[in-house]
């Protein structure tokens, strides 16, 4: 009977396998040579892809070139740069291009009714496709928080957070926001005792700051409370960034490899990190209207919009990474870009004087005043947004323009080199001009999308924005910025679009 039962084992074991082979065979085979045949059909052309990797080394190759030095000089052609894909296989391949990572197709669209047709749908045909794509070991940074969500868990949690980032609650914080930027600023002049200029890495500086006041106004912690869990995800993002790079082989993530270890390790501290911060500030965020608040009340609700502790901290994760690195950006770029462009700093600057005054902090009654400086930050997400690209995939067969796309297919919306389109924005696209977003000035819903648009723009717009426009303002009011020599332009994505070897800016008082 032993043998029996050890023979029958043998042959189910054996018969697995096989089984297991063939799905791989037909995974990583049969379905991305079907599909190739339906886009070559089309005009739709790529890079000739290998049969497990795809396009994986071409996209690593592509990078490590573009990034093994910096721009010659501080200009804002830097698509080729940043997304070198974005530019050197559409001229190769024409438009729109298809590459692989693995088995699955990555469509790149940069028409911008497609772009507006595929983020405005309300139909379920596109669906959301997170950081990382089908990587768990990628997707980890953001866990299952809106970033991640999709369908019906993504609609439940946004019913929730939403109104935690209406325009008048977030207009609510900016006492807050001051205070805190004020603090920063503070410290800068303590600096400006020893010496007339000095230099500063606001790269740095507009983190830490940012990341207080999304511990203040969102969660009713501080920096220090949560210092912690930002170094935390430093590493994670580290580990991310690796995953992200490579093809993800199934189950790959069990396998007990140093990095997998300390991947799991860092994960479950940041989720006692913050189980602890919400143990401790939970009670008395209960009864007041941020983030935390909002969350720990619908976890008290019996409906469909109940959210359970372990939903709460994933939220709390996503927004301290994402809520931190989009603003911080954002305000990096501006600083460099208002820097190195002294004349719009001028301007910037005089309508802040005019509207606030030397020694008055912005208020929300005057802040829709500030429209050079809204200028300045719309202009500065249209050279540098924080994400270069959005992912979406079709949940069926759809007809796009006068494709037809094959249900699975990723599409990919490449954000930067949209915005730096000659076709849509002219000869100059790659100047830093902010009277583009002059008042009566409009453009192409499908051009011009930093955050996003249609169902699932950005939550926390307002409040990076408003966060922006007031840090912005009070910088204007206190100091003067210049471009340090020191400062190398070597733009770069890390999951947002940053600075690869800092922000340094010369520093005055004024």
């Amino acid at each position: 009977m032993a043998a029996l039962l050890g023979i029958l084992l043998t042959a189910f074991l054996a018969a697995a396998a096989v089984l297991f082979a063939l799905r791989l065979l037909h995974s990583f085979l049969w379905v991305p040579r079907r599909l190739e045949r339906r886009f070559r059909r089309q005009g739709i052309r790529g890079p000739p892809r290998r049969p497990l990797s795809g396009n994986a080394a071409g996209y690593r190759d592509l990078l490590a070139a573009a990034q093994s030095a910096p721009l010659a000089s501080f200009h804002h052609a830097v698509v080729a740069r940043v997304a070198p894909h974005h530019r050197e296989w559409p001229e190769r391949y024409g438009r729109p291009f298809v590459f692989w990572l693995g088995p699955r197709p990555r469509l790149v669209v940069s028409d911008p009714e497609v772009v507006k047709a595929v983020l405005t749908d309300t139909t379920g045909t596109f669906g959301k496709a997170g950081p990382g794509g089908n990587n768990p070991l990628a997707r980890q940074l953001f866990s299952e928080g809106l970033v991640g969500l999709t369908g019906e868990a993504w609609a439940r949690h946004r019913r929730v957070i939403a109104p935690a980032f209406n325009m008048e609650r977030v207009k609510a914080w900016i006492p807050e926001i001051t205070s805190i930027t004020s603090s920063m600023l503070d410290k800068w002049e303590l600096q400006d005792e020893v010496r007339t200029e000095f230099e500063i890495d606001v790269n740095k500086e507009f983190h830490t700051l940012i990341a207080d006041v999304i511990s203040c106004v969102a969660f009713g912690s501080s920096y220090e409370e949560g210092k912690r869990v930002f170094q935390l995800q430093e590493e994670q993002l580290k580990l991310v960034i690796l995953a992200m790079r490579t093809v993800y082989i199934p189950g790959f993530r069990f396998v007990p490899t140093k990095k997998n270890r300390r991947r799991k390790i860092v994960n479950q501290e940041i989720r006692n990190s913050l189980r602890k911060l919400i143990e401790i500030n939970g009670r008395k965020c209960e009864d007041s209207n941020n983030l935390l608040g909002m969350m720990l009340s619908a976890s008290k609700i019996d409906s469909e919009f109940k959210m359970g502790i372990e939903e709460i901290i994933d939220e709390c994760k996503t927004f301290y990474f994402a809520g931190k690195e989009t603003t911080a950006t954002l305000l990096t770029w501006a600083t460099l870009l208002l820097a190195l462009h002294q004349e719009w700093q001028n301007k910037a600057r005089d309508e802040v004087l005019q509207v606030c005054g030397k020694y008055e902090h912005p208020k929300a009654e005057n802040l829709s005043e500030l429209k050079i400086v809204n200028m300045v930050l719309k202009e500065t997400l249209r050279l540098y947004p924080p994400a270069v690209f959005l992912n979406r995939i079709a949940n069926r067969d759809v007809k796009l323009g006068k494709f037809d796309i094959p249900a699975g297919t990723q599409l990919q919306l490449p954000i930067l080199d949209i915005h730096h389109d000659v076709s849509i924005w002219g000869a100059d696209a790659d100047e830093f001009d902010p009277s583009r977003f002059a008042e009566g000035k409009s453009y192409h819903l499908g051009a011009y999308f930093p955050f996003g648009i249609g169902p699932t723009i950005c939550v926390g717009q307002n409040l990076a924005m408003v966060e922006a426009k007031v840090a912005l303002a009070m910088i204007l009011q206190r100091f003067a910025l210049v471009v340090s020599p020191s400062y190398v332009h070597a733009p770069m994505l890390v999951v947002t679009l940053q600075p690869q070897y800092g922000a340094q800016v010369l520093v005055h008082k004024i």
